[in-house]
């Protein structure tokens, strides 16, 4: 029993136990991409016009990027407590869409949206349809424009919480483990529409209700489970094979997706077959905990990179001198990583020589409180930088280039004869 105990704890501690399930967090964290599956739905059930569902979308594309409060909600609250509070964003957000929706409830009257009598919404509605913002025929959809905002802004708490978490366990590899950790968020929106499959319900609004509670439920599930467990001490000469095999998962699971999204749209099957190719699906969404149950079960035999180094060298420390002499190769071997990779193939003079001068740069960047590349960043830190406004600048000129084409795909695609719209906006996820 005791070694039992021993290996669950184990288990439970292995920064790759955490780096799967906040893949399944992922999983869950892009439902804003469904947006163009289900405005067909809002817009049939409430009667919204072109310029109110172009409010709706752009309420989803500023609750799905607002992220100022997450992040700074991070700096105090741990991982769970985001995963809390996103969770509580989808439940009522979207869950409150699916009322008005599903006609259970009324729409919020004007005096809730806002205590000036003027809301969000009425920015929203004059920005995106270019009407007078006091139009009365657009008060009827102000609290399902607030729904949106609220409920997509759950993405940001779960991308922060999964995301950060992430990077202190696997401080080695920050460009792996987030790809894969957006590759997977990518993804979520064909794997919601796989499980609305399963469903095979004639009611269009239980996507809405199923956006409203699953993203809930994995986020309460995994939220004790998705934390800081010490990943710089856990780094193996098997993590690059590791992150292949997870890279595989990835492109084996959207090319699955891909065929069984084109399979049931040219042929009719049976419910069995769909719950078989579902199963198929979660059994591929499984498969990466084989990584922690192997290195729990293997850690006896394949020890951490920091122990074996230190089982090798065992020098003791015999000064203060000595002290000083190992700080420079601390500081050599995290800039190695990054940036001296061809180092080796210069003379050794010069060499030498590099890497003086780069040390003496990084000793007068210390001095002055400045990081160099690697390091944590606090906000203000970022925004006097100039990598931060690059990206930033970057982002705001490409990366929502496609979103109002992903919002309208589907009312686009049942205007040329397709009823299944969620079939198509889950294809350009994979």
């Amino acid at each position: 029993m005791g070694k039992v105990a021993e290996r669950l704890g184990a288990f439970s501690t292995n920064r790759w136990l955490v780096f799967v399930a906040a893949m399944w967090l992922q999983s869950m964290a892009g439902v804003g991409y469904l947006f163009g599956a289900i405005s067909p739905v809002i817009k049939a059930a409430l009667g919204y016009n072109q310029r109110q569902m172009a409010a709706l979308g752009f309420a989803k594309n500023l609750g799905d990027c607002v992220g100022f409060l997450a992040g700074a909600l991070s700096a105090t609250l741990p991982a769970w407590g985001l995963l809390l509070i996103g969770a509580a964003h989808s439940f009522l957000g979207y869950g409150w869409l699916w009322l008005v929706v599903s006609r259970q409830a009324p729409a919020l009257p004007l005096w809730m949206v806002s205590p000036h009598g003027s809301s969000l919404a009425d920015i929203i509605n004059s920005r995106a349809s270019l009407v007078p913002i006091n139009d009365i025929r657009y008060h009827c959809c102000y609290s399902d424009v607030c729904s949106s905002f609220v409920g997509t802004n759950y993405s940001t708490y779960f991308n922060t919480a999964s995301l950060v978490t992430c990077i202190q366990n696997f401080p080695k590899s920050r460009g792996p483990t987030m790809g894969i950790l957006k590759a997977f968020s990518g993804l979520s929106s064909a794997f919601l529409t796989q499980i609305y499959a399963v469903m095979h319900t004639p009611d269009r609004a239980a996507l809405i209700f199923m956006i409203a509670v699953g993203p809930a439920l994995v986020a309460i599930g995994l939220m004790f489970v998705i934390r800081p467990v010490g990943g710089q001490n856990q780094e193996r000469p098997s993590d690059y094979n590791n992150f292949m095999f997870i890279y595989s998962i990835c492109l084996l699971l959207a090319s699955y997706l891909v065929g069984v999204m084109l399979l049931q749209d040219f042929v009719q099957l049976s419910d069995s077959i769909v719950v078989l190719l579902t199963a198929i699906l979660f059994i591929l969404l499984v498969s990466p905990l084989a990584i922690p149950a192997t290195l729990t079960l293997l850690r006896n035999t394949e020890r951490p990179i920091e122990e074996a180094l230190l089982s090798e060298t065992s020098m003791p420390v015999a000064s203060t001198s000595q002290d000083k002499e190992d700080q420079p190769e601390v500081i050599l071997s995290e800039v190695e990583e990054d940036k001296t990779k061809g180092i080796n193939l210069l003379p050794p003079s010069q060499s030498r020589k590099w890497i003086v001068e780069l040390q003496a740069k990084l000793g007068q960047a210390a001095a002055r409180g400045k990081q160099h590349q690697g390091e944590n960043f606090t906000l203000m830190q970022a925004l006097a930088n100039g990598d931060f406004w690059l990206i930033w600048l970057s982002l705001l000129l490409g990366a929502g280039s496609g979103l109002s084409v992903m919002d309208n795909l589907g009312q686009m695609s049942q205007a040329v004869g397709f009823k299944d719209a969620h079939i198509f906006v889950s294809l350009t996820r994979c």
